[in-house]
């Protein structure tokens, strides 16, 4: 079942990256929303069943290589998948020659305003390197490549919090703001991709879960 279930995922990743192609820059995007709302968290939260997760060790014998997860796939234009989602998470957004981008941004991580995108990170919200330890072993380099450039996963952060948080687990690292929403998006995105937690982490899941009103 687990095998059935990542290769549906999976299969649907590979098809969201090869629609890339047809993405489309629009002048601006002053709707971005930078803020969830303390219900929403709640309610996103009361439902999320940790339960679902498969609880195992981490595979530190799996070996990564950043260079092994093809990612910034071309999404046409002369813009890549880091600048859509900077167009997809910024303010205000407008796209000049060659790609430039320029607008304003607010990292979800530590909630610092960005004006200049090149201070910004795209960070895979589960690492990459985590994935790896948690049931990626045996994917297929298309299959890295799908979830490297999955959009559902990437989120525009300041560099300084994003080195800070490195490949670390809910167990040794959080983020300074909307931690209810990054356990959701966090357990969520293990779910989509059947990845598992490790006890310690599936301990800190519940612990921010329980704060946030959810988890089972």
């Amino acid at each position: 079942m687990r095998t059935r279930t990542r290769t549906k995922t999976l299969a649907a990743a590979l098809a969201a990256l090869a629609g890339l192609a047809g993405w489309h820059l629009y002048e601006s995007n002053p709707t971005a929303s930078d803020t969830t709302t303390a219900t929403e968290q709640t309610a996103d939260a009361a439902a999320v069943d940790v339960s679902a997760l498969t609880i195992a060790p981490e595979d530190t014998g799996a070996e990564y290589d950043r260079d092994d997860w093809p990612h910034w796939a071309s999404v046409g234009d002369g813009c890549d998948v880091r600048d859509a989602a900077l167009q997809d998470q910024g303010r205000h957004v407008a796209v000049g020659e060659g790609c430039t981008i320029t607008g304003q941004w607010t990292s979800v991580y530590d909630g610092e305003v960005v004006d200049d995108p090149s201070e910004l990170d795209i960070d895979h919200l589960v690492p990459l390197a985590e994935v790896a330890r948690s049931g990626a072993r045996d994917w297929s380099e298309a299959e890295r490549q799908a979830y490297a450039n999955d959009p559902d996963v990437l989120v525009a952060v300041t560099a300084a919090s994003n080195r800070a948080k490195g490949d670390q687990d809910p167990a040794t690292w959080l983020p300074e703001r909307d931690r209810c929403d990054y356990i959701t998006r966090w357990v969520a995105i293990k779910q989509r991709y059947d990845l598992t937690a490790d006890q310690a982490e599936a301990d800190a899941i519940r612990s921010v879960l329980a704060r946030c009103g959810g988890g089972r």
